[in-house]
């Protein structure tokens, strides 16, 4: 019994299927982008943080101190969820307070440990 995987020229492509596809596939720069933010999900200090987030707004002194991290490096790990557009940030004082950006993020995590979960 041979059990090789057929190459394609050993079979029929189905054109239209692929056509089908073809038209709906999101352009290059959008499926960069969207690899992109999914690296960012790729660090479990930064899903740490956003867990924390999930349950409430927070300083970075908070954060800090329930992940027992350091400041500077709770901070850093802020920025890239800044840059990636999944916290938000706002001003009391000299105080600032970090929150998820929207219910996707909420959504998003939501749906991740509802699928390891399984």
């Amino acid at each position: 019994m041979n059990d090789s995987v057929p190459s394609c020229e050993s079979i029929n492509a189905h054109d239209d299927i692929i056509a089908k596809v073809n038209e709906v596939l999101p352009d290059e720069e959008l499926l960069y982008d969207l690899a992109e933010l999914y690296k960012v999900f790729g660090d479990s200090t930064r899903i740490k943080i956003l867990f924390a987030l999930f349950e409430s707004e927070m300083c970075v002194c908070d954060i800090a101190q329930l992940l027992n991290m350091s400041i500077s490096a709770i901070s850093h790990q802020l920025r890239v969820l800044k840059q990636a557009q999944l916290v938000r940030f706002r001003r009391d004082g000299r105080t600032v307070f970090y929150s998820l950006a929207d219910d996707h993020v909420r959504t998003i995590l939501g749906q991740g440990m509802d699928h390891i979960c399984e």
